[in-house]
């Protein structure tokens, strides 16, 4: 059994290793001197580093020693035995901590009893172990009644203890003690812990000892060092329990040499009325208002207050409790936030109205609090502007963009996926696009889920107030349009079972209908059942003064990938400074516009495909105007088609009879077009530029279309710079032949117009083999633009469509540190990169670079773009604050360096 197997790593004293005999993995604090400093996190940890530094500050905090991050590492390297020396030290430090305190450790007359907490360089509030009450047994029990005169306070401090050590040290469930709790709870006919005396108590002590017993095999240990020794242990151990695991890996905590643990006399806040324990913040986490902020329990130890089992009192009833109290809680809350110049969190303990601090720590905030914060203490003169930059999280900005869910609304979750495109959105579950768009025309909320989407689905994602898909990654279609729109979707939720002739799809036990009211929460990739209510965003005057600072210190531009003069307008809102990447395939799904994009399909000949293009000249000629005038004067890169056509084509039978109604063709002609389009790896095949090799007239209606608008748009006193990009060149003669012919169209139209006007010509790099010949294909091209999603599928042999169900397991093994279609790849994509910028700039020194995949948004492939010499990165419009922020960042942290 599980505990058991644990009882055997745990049982026998600790086995020791040689290592530097005079290695010091031990550091002690007391009476306003300790061994260590705010500085030593990387070596004491943070808990053990803060401990240290406000003993040195002279603020009340209960003497102790830490045990380095060395020890645990070494702990861990030696097979789970102690490296030499250690267990010397930790006797010598615990006889300098009972003469701290007057006490003897394991002595019944003047007992000293010490907590056992973990604390990493890195917070990590939660994931590992604490024991507290150290040192209890039989003996110890009675000598802590007689000098406490105390005796409930006595055994409540035994029956906590262990709890704690059966759970953390012996892996006893928790759940073991709190039912024989309960039911004792039940017998005495009450509710609170606090209305236990000491003979019930007592009896808890009994029984939990009996249940201890019963899982672990062997009794509960009496001898005080194996007790310390234990915990120590499982302390260590707690470093790669699971949940610490996949804390580090969610929040990216890496190169860390394992955790400290913190061996501290203990203080008691339950003894009685005159005591208690709680946790305040030296400003609202949730606001970021300047107000001290938490709550306290009186009679209490620090795990109630988190337990939920008693509900605190707010903090500043302790004014009223504790004057004297309170009014020294307030002068240690300025001093501490002034000395660590950030908003703190604080434990505290209050033993027989004496105030003792155990622990502070950089509070965790939202993202409001965290942009309020940095910009407030700037003003107070704590910090700098660049040091304000460096505070907020540029990932955090995302909770500010997007719609977020009541936090104060009960949520059942019924599915997990990919967190695809941020955001909160409840509605009506509708299965297809068509349903999405008629449903929402009525005013219905809806939710389209699918088992994918394709570019057939856009006009129901653009309906839908959140998209949920069975299958597709973090740069699936799915994701990619929802981030442009700025909707929220949850991707590869693989547990669905979609079935879309019923219309429903199970989860586990769960049925959802069409019709069925369903939540997304596309910043976790969680789904719920039922309406939840949502809170819209509100951007604040410190948002927009953060956002100014990071103006001035970045060097990239941010673009937009917008496809909508709409679209446009949200980027420029959000601080865009041009469009990097306008899709042109996405224009070719609205209204009636599929049907001349199908006849050009259909057509036999060029003749027939000229006709229909000559249908979509004035349409799309329309949209570049849309997009050229919400640009106002700033840079406009199109990329011309690159899908393959067999997206435009119906594959679904319904939807192919309904085509053949629509365009009066046969049926059969359509089924045989889809059949001739079919490819087995499209992504590979007859797209991009291949398709203009082949048809050059859907790039000359393009390109017409696109100078067309730019020189109507001039005519209109708004300055106009189109950049045409051409998809998908691997060679320098598919540009050749491309750029020559559009050059000629351009230059007809310049004279049909009698007016001419600036623009580039330049290519995607998303063809591993256009990266490694930049240098060739930079005579050509004015520009580049890398195409990180193709290019880091087609580097890596990755379908970004069908990686998602095995990318985890890389991920989670360490094969990447990150998904490399949401976190670039800059070992051997970045490498790429880097030897295109380098082979390109070295053709043409003043050569445009950006990059214009979905890593535009993501703060560390934006340092990456700093450091390699891009000129801008381009992102969905809700991520081009995110940029902005991140790209600042980079120049300060290549400042630091």
């Amino acid at each position: 059994m599980k505990t058991a197997a644990k009882k055997k790593a745990n049982s026998s004293t600790p086995g020791f290793m040689k290592t530097k005999a005079k290695t010091k993995h031990v550091y002690f604090f007391a009476s306003g001197k300790a061994e260590g400093n705010a500085g030593m996190k990387h070596l004491l940890g943070g808990k053990g580093a803060n401990l240290a530094e406000m003993t040195n500050l002279g603020i009340p905090v209960p003497p102790g020693f830490t045990l380095s991050t060395e020890a645990c590492d070494l702990f861990y390297k030696l097979g789970k035995k102690w490296p030499q020396g250690l267990e010397v030290q930790i006797k010598a430090n615990l006889v300098k901590l009972e003469n701290a305190m007057g006490a003897k450790f394991g002595d019944r007359n003047n007992p000293l009893l010490v907590s056992v907490r973990s604390g990493a360089a890195a917070s990590m509030p939660g994931m590992m172990d604490t024991v507290l009450n150290l040192g209890l047994n039989p003996e110890v029990v009675q000598g802590l009644i007689i000098k406490t005169e105390n005796e409930r306070f006595a055994w409540d401090a035994y029956r906590r203890f262990i709890t704690m050590f059966g759970n953390v040290v012996m892996g006893v469930k928790h759940d073991t003690f709190e039912h024989i709790l309960e039911k004792k709870k039940e017998q005495l006919k009450i509710k609170q812990d606090t209305e236990l005396n000491a003979g019930d108590l007592k009896d808890l002590v009994r029984l939990f000892k009996k249940a201890y017993q019963e899982e672990t095999r062997e009794g509960f240990p009496d001898d005080p060092y194996e007790q310390l020794t234990k915990t120590i242990n499982a302390v260590f151990n707690s470093w790669n329990n699971p949940r610490a695991v996949k804390y580090r890996r969610l929040n990216e905590i890496r190169g860390l040499l394992g955790t400290a643990v913190n061996v501290q006399a203990m203080v008691f806040g339950n003894m009685g009325d005159t005591s208690g324990t709680g946790v305040c913040f030296t400003r609202n986490p949730s606001t970021g208002e300047n107000k001290f902020y938490g709550e306290f329990l009186i009679n209490a130890q620090g795990e109630d207050v988190v337990a939920g089992i008693r509900t605190p009192e707010p903090l500043e009833d302790l004014a009223k409790q504790w004057p004297a109290i309170y009014k020294q809680l307030l002068a240690i809350r300025a001093k501490l936030e002034k000395h660590y110049r950030d908003m703190q969190d604080i434990e505290f303990t209050i033993q027989e109205e004496k105030l003792f601090i155990l622990q502070t720590r950089n509070g965790k905030r939202t993202a409001q609090a965290a942009v309020r914060i940095a910009v407030e203490i700037v003003k107070e003169g704590l910090i700098s502007q660049d040091q304000a930059i460096l505070r907020v999280d540029p990932k955090q900005l995302d909770q500010l963009l997007h719609p977020t869910f009541d936090p104060k609304e009960k949520k059942e979750i019924i599915a997990r996926g990919l967190p695809a495109s941020p955001g909160a959105a409840t509605g009506k579950v509708v299965f297809n696009a068509e349903d999405a768009e008629s449903w929402a025309a009525k005013g219905e909320s809806v939710i389209l889920v699918r088992i994918e989407t394709s570019p057939e689905d856009i006009g129901g994602m653009h309906a839908a107030k959140g998209i949920l898909t069975a299958r597709g990654g973090m740069t699936s279609h799915a994701a990619v349009v929802a981030r442009g729109m700025g909707k929220c979707c949850v991707a590869g939720a693989g547990e669905l079972h979609i079935n879309y002739e019923t219309k429903q799809f199970s989860v586990g036990s769960a049925v959802i209908k069409e019709g069925d009211s369903l939540s997304l929460d596309g910043s976790l990739g969680q789904v719920y059942a039922g309406k939840l209510r949502t809170l819209e965003p509100e951007l604040s005057e410190d948002f927009a003064k953060l956002m100014s600072w990071a103006d001035k210190t970045r060097k990239l531009k941010v673009r937009t990938n917008a496809d909508t003069p709409h679209d446009s307008q949200v980027a420029r809102k959000f601080g865009a400074e041009g469009i990097g990447l306008c899709r042109t395939e996405h224009m070719f799904f609205e209204g009636d516009r599929i049907i001349a994009v199908r006849e050009m399909i259909l057509a036999d000949n060029q003749e027939g495909r000229e006709k229909a293009l000559a249908k979509l000249l004035p349409i799309q000629r329309g949209d570049f105007e849309g997009i050229f005038k919400a640009m106002n004067g700033l840079p406009v890169t199109v990329r011309l088609l690159d899908p393959p056509l067999h997206e435009f084509l119906p594959h679904e039978e319904h939807n192919q009879n309904e085509m053949a109604q629509v365009m009066n063709v046969p049926v059969e002609k359509i089924r045989q077009k889809v059949a001739g389009l079919h490819e087995f790896n499209p992504m590979l095949g007859h797209r991009g530029c291949r398709l203009a090799i082949t048809y050059p007239e859907i790039y000359q209606m393009q390109t017409r279309a696109i100078m067309e608008a730019a020189c109507n748009v001039k005519k209109q006193g708004i300055k106009v710079l189109p950049e045409i990009m051409i998809p998908l060149v691997g060679m320098k003669k598919e540009l050749d032949l491309l750029k020559q012919e559009m050059v000629e169209t351009i230059e007809r139209i310049f004279t049909e117009k009698k007016m001419s006007l600036p623009y580039l010509l330049g290519t995607m790099i998303e063809v591993p083999r256009a990266a490694l010949i930049a240098d060739r294909i930079a005579e050509s091209a004015e520009f580049f633009s890398f195409g990180t999603n193709d290019l880091t599928q087609m580097t890596l042999g990755f379908s970004r469509d069908d990686a998602g169900s095995f990318l985890g397991a890389y991920v989670e093994r360490g094969i990447f540190e990150k998904d490399p279609f949401q976190s670039l790849d800059q070992e051997g994509v970045g490498y790429l990169i880097q030897l295109g910028v380098q082979k390109g700039r070295k053709v043409r020194p003043d050569l445009k670079i950006g990059i214009c995949g979905e890593h535009g948004g993501d703060p560390a492939s934006v340092e990456f773009c700093h450091r390699v010499g891009m000129n801008y990165v381009s992102c969905s419009p809700y991520r081009v604050p995110i940029a902005r922020l991140a790209a600042a960042q980079a120049v300060l942290r290549e400042k630091k360096k």
